[in-house]
Order: C-alpha cells, then structure tokens, then sequence
C-alpha cells in the first residue's frame, strides 16, 4: 500500500502507537482522521500533527458507526482504517464482570463494529485496508491480565478470519502485534520496559509490512521465535512462561512507572 493521498483513520490517537501511526501517516502525504475518546487532548494532538480529529468513543458501537459514518460524508471513503485504541485492566479470575465487559468491548468488538459498518463500502469498492491492533500476548500470553491476553487472541483470531474471507474480494487485512513499546500502556510491566522499542520504531515496522500489503506485524524477534517454541512443544513453553511470570511479579514490586522518570 501507498499512502500519499489515502484516506486513512487512526483511533486511539491521542497518545502513544495511535499518535505516532497518525503522525507519520501524515508525513506521508495521507489525508488523516484521528479518533479518540480524549476529546480535548485528542483535538489538541490532531491539530499539532495537521490531522482532522472526531472524538468517538469506540467502546460503544454507535461510536464506532459515528466515526465511519462521518468520514464517508467528508471524505467520501476510507482507503485504511486502523482499529487501534485499546485497554488493559484486570488480574485474573476474581475480575468483575463490568471490566471483562469493558475490555472485550473496546479490545474485540471495537474492531467487530469497525468491520460490520466498513465492509459494506469497501466491498463495493472492491478495496480497502483494515489494520487491527492486537498485541503480542494474542499469539503468546500476557503475564499480569488474563482478560488483556483473552481479549487479545480474540482479536488476533477476528483479524486472521476477516483476512481469510474477504482476501480475495480486493480486503487486505494487517494485525500489530508488538511487544513492549514505550506508551503508558507499559507504565505497569517493568518487565516489558527491559526491551521496549520506541513508538518510531514500532511506525517503521508497521509501514514496511504495510507497505507490502503483508498480514502479520510484529515488533521483537523473540515474538516469532516464542510463538514457535509454543507451538513445538506446549508443556515447555507453559514452564518458561512461569518462570518469566514469577520474574516479572518480582519485579512488579516497588518498581518506577518508567527507568529515570522518562516518558513514551
């Protein structure tokens, strides 16, 4: 994919990987509508990087629908949508169900809503581009939230499905899986901060598959190198992911948000 002149929307782009994805895709020459539920910051953002900004809310599938629906009317159509705003809440079980249902709703359906009301437009079209951010823990595991990692292999596994069935009707599909990546999202996992990349070099990597209108991203290569060592043998991979779960709780206790004070 070619980007000078698209059509592109980014949601979650108040902050971190959406501002940095919303930016860049600015810098190449895309016509850019950021999105997020950060009214005022989100606004203030837009504005500093020369993109269009709508505040939507995608928790909610009226928010996702407003938001397409209002881009089809300005724009007239979108070229690329990045379904990437996210949360991570929770522990384990002992979760309420009011966060589980937060979660699922703006970790999985937000991309299920985004698909139901894009579809129709792009297969008229015959193309279109949907980028679904999920995470690494949707091929792995996440070691402090079960709903973060549940929400995340959903996510991975509606994306693969979506690029299954509509690949051959002019559909391409993206999934960004990254690692640690300096963003507040981190702020809680000292353990991820050890080997985070910066939001720059999470765009550049996003934009090369992009580019070669590939499906899976990816951030570290120990990613790939764990997700096949899952797959070759599912007892050994559980024993490590204890051990590193054991480390990373240690390591929890009396950590600074960020090493020095320093910010994504």
């Amino acid at each position: 994919m070619k980007f000078k002149d698209k059509i592109i929307v980014v949601t979650g782009a108040a902050s971190g990987i959406g501002l940095a994805l919303a930016s860049r895709f600015v810098q190449e020459g895309a016509v850019v509508i950021a999105s997020d539920r950060n009214a005022e910051v989100g606004a203030q953002k837009a504005g500093e990087i020369g993109a269009r900004f709508f505040a939507a809310d995608i928790g909610q599938e009226e928010g996702v629908r407003g938001l397409i629906d209002d881009v089809l009317a300005q724009e007239g159509r979108i070229d690329l949508f990045c379904s990437n705003a996210g949360i991570a809440i929770g522990e384990g079980p002992e979760t309420p169900d009011k966060q589980w249902d937060l979660i699922h709703r703006v970790n999985v359906m937000s991309h299920v809503w985004a698909a139901r009301h894009l579809l129709p437009h792009m297969l008229e079209r015959g193309e279109g581009y949907l980028l679904n951010t999920a995470s690494a823990a949707g091929l792995l595991t996440e070691l402090h939230s079960a709903p973060y990692a549940v929400t995340k292999h959903a996510a991975l596994a509606f994306a693969e499905w979506l690029a299954i069935t509509y690949g051959e009707r002019g559909i391409k599909v993206a999934c960004l899986c990254p690692e640690g990546v300096w963003t507040p999202m981190i702020q809680n996992a000292p353990i991820l901060q050890q080997t985070a990349i910066s939001t720059d070099e999470l765009v550049e990597r996003t934009l090369e598959v992009l580019r070669a209108d590939g499906f899976l991203i990816t951030t570290h290569p120990t990613t790939l190198k764990s997700f096949q060592n899952k797959a070759n043998d599912y007892d050994g991979w559980i024993g490590k992911m204890r051990h590193l779960r054991s480390k990373a709780m240690a390591l929890l206790e009396g950590h600074a948000p960020f090493p020095g004070g320093a910010r994504p």
